[in-house]
């Protein structure tokens, strides 16, 4: 069932677990993920950034191909549809009135006076909808699909006041986590996290879970995070398996099979994050 993400992110932040994030980039994705998250019976947030939404054709043709499938394959799991780093509010307009369940308005470039202001007109067109809201604040570092930036991380009277300002859903506090693979070992800032955590009544998001060792992901699991998203680590399990596939069957060029030679690589994936995430 198509929902927003509010029930299933405050089970997560009371049950001290997270639900998975993962980016969606073509139909068959959508498909392996639907279908080992329906058979591992742990509710999903299928991720889908403005450059993903483009080369897939639209939100429309997103919305609705996520919609078909989930029918068709007879997905019984609670799933959100939601935009990764939407960049305006024209962005998360055109997603919501496509049938999008959650946005995520990514501000976090512009002063904190500006980026209230923009995600409260999100805010309230969305909610008039049922729809939810993720805000950013800080700066996540890393590059990932057109997403670039440096890190700076997020303080907790900005948070505070960003959350009572706005009347968000979710926050994803920028805490040392990059898009992308890391340089170096990951360092996340646990103390303010949980402070973050401990100060806000709505769960709080990590982007570029890609990388991040289990028991960083545990630790953060336990400091207040809800919702992590993973996309690069998806892409690199995909890559190995059809360049694996290639060079065993050089001659093969039906472009079904190819593609569904990473899909074991996925699935395996998602079921490694799903044990780390300690989803329920």
């Amino acid at each position: 069932m198509l929902v927003n993400s509010k029930e299933m992110l405050l089970n997560a932040k009371k049950l001290h677990y997270a639900v998975p994030h993962f980016n969606i980039n073509n139909l068959e994705w959508t498909k392996y993920i639907l279908e080992e998250m329906d058979k591992l019976e742990k509710p999903v947030i299928l991720g889908v950034s403005e450059g993903a939404a483009k080369y897939m054709g639209g939100w429309n043709v997103v919305a609705k191909m996520v919609q078909a499938l989930i029918e068709d394959l007879n997905i019984s799991i609670d799933v959100c549809l939601h935009v990764d780093h939407g960049s305006s509010f024209e962005t998360c307009k055109k997603a919501i009135d496509a049938g999008f369940t959650s946005v995520m308005i990514d501000a976090s470039k512009h002063s904190l006076e500006e980026n209230i202001a923009i995600t409260k007109e999100v805010v309230e067109y969305a909610h008039q909808r049922g729809v939810t809201v993720e805000a950013e604040i800080g700066h996540i570092g890393g590059s990932e699909d057109g997403i670039t930036g440096s890190n700076f991380n997020a303080r907790l009277d900005e948070c505070e006041y960003l959350v009572k300002e706005t009347n968000i859903d979710s926050l994803a506090p920028a805490l040392g986590s990059v898009h992308g693979l890391y340089k170096g070992e990951p360092n996340l800032d646990f103390e303010t996290m949980k402070q973050i955590n401990d100060a806000l009544e709505i769960p709080l998001v990590l982007h570029g879970g890609t990388g991040i060792p289990a028991s960083q992901i545990e630790k953060a699991i336990e400091c207040g995070i809800s919702k992590i998203n993973i996309n690069t680590e998806l892409q690199i399990a995909w890559h190995d398996g059809v360049k694996q596939y290639i060079k065993e069957n050089i001659n093969t060029y039906d472009p079904r099979k190819v593609i569904a030679s990473g899909e074991k690589n996925i699935k395996e994936t998602i079921n490694l994050k799903v044990q780390e995430f300690k989803t329920k």
